[in-house]
């Protein structure tokens, strides 16, 4: 799986409308691994079980990441069923 960066995670809580707190609670990870995730642009530095946790919390959130394509790598709302 395609590692996943701090601005994606910021991005993408702000689209689910979701603070640090409630991701690190969904994800079952610490409040402060979530902030340190966080910080960076680039890759996080949080083992892959952790960033694992953190993806699924958000996908199953409703988010969808999107790899580096040359246009960048980002983070957009699913599309629901029926749309």
């Amino acid at each position: 799986m395609k590692k996943i960066t701090g601005a994606q995670i910021r991005a993408a809580r702000s689209l689910v409308r979701q603070s640090a707190a409630e991701l690190a609670e969904r994800a079952n990870v610490g409040i402060a691994t979530v902030r340190r995730a966080e910080v960076k642009d680039g890759e996080i530095g949080a083992t892959a079980a952790n960033a694992d946790a953190i993806r699924r919390a958000l996908e199953s959130a409703g988010v969808e990441f999107i790899s580096e394509n040359g246009g960048g790598a980002g983070v957009r709302l699913a599309k629901s069923v029926g749309e």
